[in-house]
């Protein structure tokens, strides 16, 4: 038999894979307990006009320029995210390593061996002799039973679980850096009251003073006053040690150093915006967690094909093309030219030690757990928004009586000033009105921070914006490839 007569076998033999079967079971996505509806967004003021969702660019609902031009350094600076990027792609490598498996492998060799026979031996040529080589040969292992294309599938879809945990980082840094820039803001706002306090308080001391020098108070009251000023001095004070950390956060998250990084103070001047509330249903589409933890269920699913594939048969196919004379100038003449099909091996495991039998049970144990872990992210999502909605609503209610007693706690403090002026009350009485009113106040600009911040965690539990559109398709999940890539030898881009 001549070699091209095997040829045609070749395309043949390709075939197998397309016409084998695939063990294992198929996907079908599970069950996740989802409600008709959201318990605590029962009297939610709705943005309006309502939209469908929210933005992509979520953070602009919140109008603070300043907060716009930090969030978009995130994705392109942030380190945790240009490493899950990475890891993205080495998901998307993994996908063409396992795709690499169902194509033939081929060899080239070149051999030369210098011998001489033993004594005695029946050779043509006696004496020492050169033996010149030169062979292609192909080593194919047809996916008969599927394993290699349920890898090809787990790894996809470990891929796409990938890529919903890179868009799942990047919403939790962009909301960790929106909640950080907020409490950054309460704490200047809380710092222009204490310093607006220490300013009346030092007029209030000073005029205490003067009331003493005639004769009209006792020393006490200078003393009080004195103490009351401290106080709040040292208030306004250690919150910059608070506001020195939230700036350093803010800066690693952008990906620059601390010393690279300095916010002006600026005025609490931003409400919370009326966000849009999604039905419960359509969170399962709207949460890169989730989508995750669902592909993963996805890849659990086909490796449990995979291990299933290892019980059955191997196929091993071969074929070798090539040269073969004693001297280097006739080695590629037709005459020194031979070929070979074969081996071709078929192997079975008959005993194993119950290594399969642990790896197939293996495979099911991994994808009930990730059915639990997903179901599991499931309920955390639902319980992100019930609290943070619950927490608006109560942050509202309590806001809007919060209001009264500010405005409560000023009339107090200027009845008993006035009071205090005339005689009537003693200086006890006007401290204490001053810390009522400043405690208050300073209330009203934390309860303004807490609804900021929870506004942001909201916007976070909704998925800020994300679709599972945006998870990659089976194509888009082995990434790009170039003729290059073909190649044994690595190219620089």
């Amino acid at each position: 038999m001549r070699l091209k007569t095997s040829l045609p076998l070749i395309p043949a033999l390709l075939t197998l894979p397309l016409t084998a079967c695939t063990v294992g079971p198929d996907y079908v996505r599970p069950q996740a307990n989802v409600s008709a509806e959201f318990k605590e967004a029962e009297g939610w003021k709705q943005a309006q006009p309502r939209d469908t969702g929210l933005p992509g660019k979520w953070w602009e609902i919140f109008n603070d320029p300043k907060l716009n031009e930090l969030e978009e350094q995130v994705a392109n600076a942030n380190q945790s995210i240009i490493q899950a990027e990475a890891q993205y792609r080495q998901a998307q490598h993994l996908v063409q390593s396992a795709q690499s498996s169902l194509l033939p492998v081929a060899t080239l060799t070149g051999t030369f061996n210098r011998f001489k026979a033993a004594t005695g031996q029946s050779v043509a040529v006696a004496g020492v002799r050169n033996l010149f080589g030169q062979a292609v040969g192909v080593a194919w292992e047809p996916d008969l039973w599927g394993s290699v294309r349920r890898q090809v599938e787990a790894n996809t879809d470990n891929a796409q679980a990938s890529a919903a945990t890179l868009h799942a980082l990047i919403l939790s840094s962009q909301s960790a850096l929106a909640d950080n820039y907020f409490q950054l803001k309460a704490l200047d706002a809380q710092k222009a009251l204490l310093d607006e306090t220490v300013a009346a308080y030092s007029k209030t001391l000073e005029i205490t003073n003067n009331r003493y020098a005639v004769g009209v108070v006792a020393k006490a009251d200078v003393v009080q006053a004195e103490s009351q000023l401290q106080t709040v001095r040292a208030q306004a004070i250690d919150l910059g040690v608070q506001r020195a950390k939230l700036e350093h956060a803010i800066a690693v998250l952008i990906g620059k150093t601390p010393a690279e990084v300095s916010l002006a103070p600026s005025p609490l001047d931003v409400q919370p915006p009326g966000i849009p509330v999604s039905l419960p249903s359509e969170l399962l589409e709207r949460r890169p967690d989730i989508a995750a933890a669902e592909r993963k269920i996805a890849a659990a699913n086909a490796e449990i094909g995979v291990a299933k594939a290892a019980y059955y048969p191997t196929l091993n196919l071969a074929a070798t093309n090539g040269f073969q004379s004693s001297t280097a100038d006739t080695v590629f003449t037709m005459a020194r030219r031979y070929w070979a099909l074969g081996p071709a091996g078929l192997a079975l495991t008959l005993f194993d030690g119950g290594a399969k039998n642990a790896a197939y049970k293996q495979a099911i144990d991994t994808y009930d757990a990730s059915v639990a872990a997903y179901r599991q992210t499931v309920l955390t999502g639902f319980q992100e928004v019930e609290d943070n909605l619950a927490t608006l609503r109560v942050l509202e209610e309590e806001t809007q009586v919060q209001q009264k007693a500010v405005a409560a706690a000023k009339q107090a403090l200027a009845l008993t000033t006035n009071q205090y002026q005339a005689g009537t009350v003693s200086y006890l009485n006007v401290m204490t009105a001053q810390t009522a009113a400043l405690n208050n106040q300073q209330t009203a600009v934390q309860l303004l921070g807490q609804q900021l911040s929870a506004s942001v965690m909201l916007v976070k539990a909704l998925g800020g914006g994300w679709n599972d559109t945006q998870v990659p398709t089976e194509d888009q999940a082995d990434g790009e490839r170039k003729w290059t890539d073909y190649l044994i030898l690595p190219l620089a881009e």
